[in-house]
């Protein structure tokens, strides 16, 4: 097939490569008006960018289509991380292998020495990160003085990574007249910054939501008790069994923690976060190539770059910080045709923020109840059906033992003997605190509920109480299980719960701990009785539990989750009242409290 404004070496490497039709990105970089100008591209992870500025800058590198003989670099790649520098050299040496181009790699972990060897003999196309580029530019092996075109992929996550002091050094000793292609898939403020100083007269194109976009990812989102997070990532493993899976983390050591807890539970998981040395990553990206390991555990930046070609699962475990930030991380599967799944497990309280980031991001996403156990069963299952039915080859040997074990067992116990086998090398599902499917009781006679004793919680329908997080909350605090609570009952200001007998003394002494820092505002005391005898003792004490208070205990004012903890102050219908531990009465001076029951510090001020 013959593309259009290709030169003809790289049509022929186009179609030997199985290339059909061009992305909608490729498409743009090699339009007239787009040719010969500086470039700022922004296009989703996995669009075929390479291919795409690799065609973008075949007229510098290209002489009447032949390869230019000079022996310094026509072509400059920056890219933010090792492996994405490797990957970036791979695309472009079967694009240009015809065109005879010799490209030199430069990156952290190599041999230093070896690669200005390479770049002594002349490259016509050079690709680095911002460091080792640096530093053979310093030691005077990299040559930019007829450099024709730089090209910064993924420009915003170099920035975000602190090289922007690399780069202004190595493209200050380009030429002016340079072209400068600035590829990335946001373009915040530092990246406009950068584009109005060392590119000019820029043609800006965006092919977000024009190219692959969304349609090879199915999002899935599924809510959980904070407590259940974990158990979530496990369930979610064991029924994707995804051929390779990467968990997103949002620090090192909760990549640490995450890597031994599934490593405990029998998952050939590896880790990658910048705590691991490159000799480190390169092993755990050759397990995962391999398939000696099938799941990755990773950071944001340290996931940056990696190409794992049958990886199929993306877990978000901790959220992004933005949509383009799930857009990234999303990215890595979905490639090349293949189908993707990404999933977001989402704490109960953070709901609302992930609705408005799918909406910030056009994501139609579908929300799921987490994988019980009985659902992983099921799946396993079909598994295990489809796995022993398949048509295998069998030696002689094989049948002879076969023929054995038929002597001494039925066939129905050798069928259940390899059944058991094939289970025991599979992690154990787990159980859900909450898993989203009990409905709570609207009666108080729940079986082994007859004798329950009451407690009530000082938060109600004026606070956002929900029994989604009231419930994990007393489980947390109570050191009881969701099998020991009973009916919950919500009123305007306070809760009542009921708690089986047999586990009062325990939850008695849970709750007098002290509380968690996300609910450390949340009293929990043994009530009166049951909530209509709870409220006659209030009225014949004088007590109110369901008046209109001005008390915000705390609670978040957008009514996305459970009481947060902080400063909110808590002013009595009198202007007084007292902290939570009874010891020192709140402020009473000052302008009235806001609406959203949080003090102003002074007149004009917005509250906090």
């Amino acid at each position: 097939m013959t593309f259009k404004n290709i030169p003809p070496l790289l049509d022929e490497a186009l179609t030997a490569r199985g290339y059909t039709a061009l992305t909608p990105v490729q498409t743009a970089v090699i339009a007239e008006e787009a040719v010969g100008r500086d470039l700022v591209v922004s296009a989703q992870t996995g669009s075929g960018k390479t291919v795409a500025f690799g065609l973008a800058m075949a007229p510098q590198i290209l002489d009447g289509g032949l390869v230019s003989l000079a022996r310094e670099p026509a072509a400059l790649i920056i890219a933010p991380t090792r492996e994405l520098a490797l990957q970036v050299s791979r695309e472009l040496m079967w694009l240009y292998a015809k065109a005879g181009v010799r490209i030199a790699t430069c990156v952290g972990g190599m041999d230093a020495s070896k690669e200005r060897r390479t770049l002594n003999q002349g490259a016509q196309i050079v690709v680095g990160t911002p460091g080792r580029l640096r530093d053979h530019l310093e030691r005077g092996a990299l040559d930019l003085s007829v450099l024709k075109v730089a090209i910064l992929d993924e420009a915003d996550e170099m920035l975000d990574m602190g090289f922007r002091e690399e780069l202004e050094e190595i493209l200050n000793a380009t030429p002016e007249g340079r072209r400068t292609l600035l590829f990335s898939a946001t373009i915040p403020k530092p990246i406009v910054s950068l584009a109005k100083r060392y590119q000019h007269d820029a043609l800006r194109i965006s092919t977000v939501g024009e190219d692959r976009g969304h349609g090879d990812i199915s999002y899935q989102v599924c809510t959980v008790a904070p407590p259940d997070i974990e158990n979530a990532v496990v369930n979610l493993l064991r029924l994707h069994e995804a051929e390779t899976a990467i968990l997103f983390c949002a620090t090192r050591e909760n990549v640490r923690r995450l890597h031994a807890s599934l490593t405990e539970r029998g998952f050939n998981v590896v880790a990658l976060s910048g705590e691991h040395s490159q000799s480190e990553r390169n092993q755990a990206l050759q397990a995962l190539r391999d398939q000696r390991a099938r799941v990755c555990v990773a950071t944001d930046v340290a996931a940056r770059g990696i190409d794992l070609p049958n990886l199929s699962l993306v877990v978000h475990v901790e959220l992004p910080r933005d949509a383009e930030g799930l857009q990234h991380r999303s990215g890595r599967t979905g490639r090349a045709g293949r189908k993707g799944t990404a999933v977001l497990i989402v704490p109960y309280q953070r709901r609302k923020r992930v609705e408005s980031m799918l909406r910030g991001a056009k994501i139609e996403a579908d929300w799921i109840k987490v994988p019980t156990a009985a659902d992983i069963r099921a799946k396993d299952h079909d598994r295990l059906l489809e796995a022993l039915l398949a048509p295998v080859e069998v030696e002689d040997e094989d049948r002879a033992l076969g023929a054995k074990l038929l002597e001494t067992m039925s066939p129905e116990d050798i069928a259940a003997a390899l059944v058991r086998v094939h289970r025991s090398k599979m992690p154990q599902a787990e159980d859900m605190l909450d898993d989203g499917s009990r409905e709570r009781p609207r009666d108080d006679h729940r079986a082994g509920f007859d004798d329950s004793v009451w407690f009530k919680l000082n938060v109600g329908r004026r606070n956002n109480a929900d029994p989604k997080w009231i419930l994990p909350l007393l489980c947390r605090r109570g050191g009881v299980t969701k099998n020991d609570i009973g009916a919950i009952r919500i009123a305007a200001n306070e809760t009542h719960v009921g708690i089986a007998a047999a586990a009062v003394a325990k939850f008695t002494k849970g709750i007098a701990q002290a509380g968690h820092e996300e609910d450390n505002d949340v009293e929990i005391v043994q009530a009166n009785g049951p909530p209509r005898e709870a409220a006659r003792e209030n009225k014949r004490m004088g007590r109110d539990g369901d008046r209109p208070q001005r008390s915000q205990l705390g609670v978040n004012p957008r009514g996305d989750g459970p009481p947060r903890s902080g400063n909110f102050r808590s002013d009595g219908p009198r202007g007084g009242g007292s902290n939570r531990d009874g010891a020192r009465p709140f402020r009473k001076d000052g302008p009235p409290p806001s609406k959203h029951g949080v003090k102003h510090k002074a007149k004009g001020n917005r509250p906090r």
